[in-house]
């Protein structure tokens, strides 16, 4: 199941987002029900916009951060996909055929003791 277009593993590396999310949240009606700071108009209405805006924000923030996290995992499967599909099969040495480039050496070797 996926929610707000995420997979289970994305919503879990957003639970680090999601807990402050809930804590404002509880806030915002805690101070909604019982007004702790007492009624004035403006300061209450300060104090619900800075409580709001740091929700939304970090509700945003949250969001683009499960969209980051969703595209790096695409991107990590799909060179895994491609590095699988291009793999060399065997040993790759660099060399086409180790024994000739032995005897090269041992030929060149002994052609410079005879001078």
């Amino acid at each position: 199941m996926a929610l707000f277009g995420f997979e289970k593993d994305t919503l879990l590396d957003l639970t680090v987002n999601v807990i402050p999310l809930g804590i404002i949240l509880f806030f915002i009606a805690a101070f909604a029900v019982v007004p702790a700071f007492g009624t004035d108009p403006v300061f209450t209405g300060m104090q619900f916009a800075l409580m709001i805006s740091m929700f939304l924000l970090l509700a945003v923030l949250t969001y683009y951060a499960g969209r980051a996290i969703e595209g790096a995992e695409q991107e990590q499967e799909s060179l895994e996909e491609a590095s699988a599909v291009n793999e060399p099969e065997g040993e790759v040495t660099g060399l086409e055929d180790g024994d000739d480039a032995e005897a090269e050496l041992d030929d060149a070797s002994a052609d410079g003791d005879d001078e």
